[in-house]
């Protein structure tokens, strides 16, 4: 299936409980893969205005992930530190390796990267500069504190 990327809707939201959304303003994501039908993996084009960032800095139990930079200079910060990730650049995040990831526009451009990630059931997601944790269920990411109390 061919896919013109101007057909596919923007979501400028976050899933993140409230009190996390704002860290998002800034990040514009397109959902390829669904618009393609993609059952086993996503990959959604992403856009990151200056300041912004991709995520919270996390790891999944299951999932691997996968960016490429197409536009403009990122920061990725990792476990190790920070390191500068420019247009044809790329990364991976097996699954399970608890080094906490996150993408930040530390530039003065905008930046424009795919991110692709697999859709295994049973995933969490961990957090650990954050008192939050995600669990896939059959009805999407559910987040709770690190205790495990879900948030309102």
């Amino acid at each position: 299936m061919i896919i013109n990327p101007e057909n596919v809707p923007s979501r400028t939201t976050s899933i993140y409980p409230d009190e996390f959304k704002p860290l998002m303003v800034g990040r514009v994501k397109q959902a390829l893969g669904n618009a393609a039908g993609l059952k086993n993996f996503g990959v959604n084009l992403v856009t990151l205005a200056p300041g912004s960032c991709s995520a919270l800095r996390h790891w999944h139990t299951r999932q691997d992930e996968f960016i490429y930079v197409i536009e403009g200079e990122i920061t990725l910060i990792t476990n190790e530190g920070e390191q500068i990730l420019k247009r044809g650049m790329m990364a991976g995040f097996p699954a399970g390796e608890e080094n906490g990831h996150h993408l930040v526009n530390k530039s003065e451009g905008m930046v424009v990267y795919l991110e692709i990630g697999d859709r295994t059931p049973g995933d969490r997601g961990n957090y650990p500069d954050d008192d939050i944790i995600a669990k896939s269920t059959p009805d999407g990411w559910m987040f709770t504190r690190k205790d495990g109390t879900l948030y309102d």
